[in-house]
């Protein structure tokens, strides 16, 4: 049987209580969402955090290690990825922070966005100095880099971090598609992503808005994992009548994936086929 990273995004950056209720941004929240996901065959988490008192995005790798705590205490084997995202800071001293966790609290992927971009209202600053420093970081730490493209070009740049020798294989990336300024949300866009890869790369897709199950599912007949949650869609509809949960978007998603005979990798066979102990 086929099996695939099933990659789990609970909150981001956008989303707020205000939105739809259904967004955890509360440590203990997305916590306890990574668990109940986990239950459904999620075996990877990419994690924002949210200030407790504000429920803004926030870089504090205390909030980060609540998080965390929260998942191993229960689950030790899920693959959890922190965000580094530049969208609301793009200073290296607050977006690196949390790849200073240690031990426990230690997260196995760090987020690493492979140029700037503009979404619909905001723009994601990642200047080439900032990214490979995240990425030498990652390196330093033994943190290995969720790569994350929105495009062809980005994908050229994560072979220039190769032949810089700031990242090792296996290489996993994120292609993310349907982003206003960025590739959009097609096979052909998706098909000429995977051709650019690196030799052996592992790879997910994710859509963003209404484009998020298209995606997934191109993705997963692809051979490619997925990436899924409220990060990207609020809607389990493209008429924007049901606003969705988190659990919902994932039950579809893995039903979708058994229609097709796929099935998500274990925790630890994601790990051995991202390179991680």
């Amino acid at each position: 049987m086929k099996k695939f990273i099933f990659n789990f995004t609970p909150t981001g950056m956008i989303p707020t209580k205000e939105m739809t209720p259904h967004v955890p941004v509360q440590p203990e929240e997305i916590a306890n969402e990574i668990l109940e996901a986990a239950e459904l065959g999620v075996n990877m988490v990419h994690i924002h955090a949210r200030d407790p008192e504000t429920e803004c995005p926030t870089y504090r790798k205390d909030v980060y290690a609540e998080i965390i705590q929260g998942v191993r205490k229960h689950r030790k084997d899920l693959v959890l990825c922190v965000s580094t995202s530049g969208r609301d800071w793009p200073e290296f001293e607050k977006r690196a922070e949390v790849l200073d966790l240690t031990g426990d609290l230690k997260p196995d992927f760090g987020s690493l966005t492979l140029s700037s971009l503009n979404f619909n209202k905001q723009a994601s600053i990642n200047t080439p100095q900032t990214i490979q420093a995240l990425a030498a970081r990652m390196l330093e730490r033994g943190i290995r880099p969720e790569l994350e493209a929105f495009d062809l070009g980005m994908i050229n740049y994560a072979n220039y971090l190769i032949h810089k020798k700031l990242i090792e294989p296996p290489y996993y990336f994120n292609l993310i598609l349907g982003n206003i300024a960025c590739a959009q949300a097609n096979m052909l866009s998706l098909g000429l992503m995977v051709r650019e890869l690196p030799e052996g790369a592992v790879w997910s897709a994710g859509g963003i808005g209404k484009e998020q199950l298209k995606v997934n599912t191109l993705a997963l007949l692809s051979g490619g994992g997925v990436r899924s949650g409220l990060e990207d869609n609020i809607w389990f509809d493209e008429e924007r009548t049901h606003l969705a949960t988190n659990m919902e978007i994932l039950k579809r998603l893995r039903d979708v994936a058994q229609t097709f005979d796929i099935t998500p990798y274990s925790p630890n066979e994601a790990r051995e086929v991202l390179g991680l102990q």
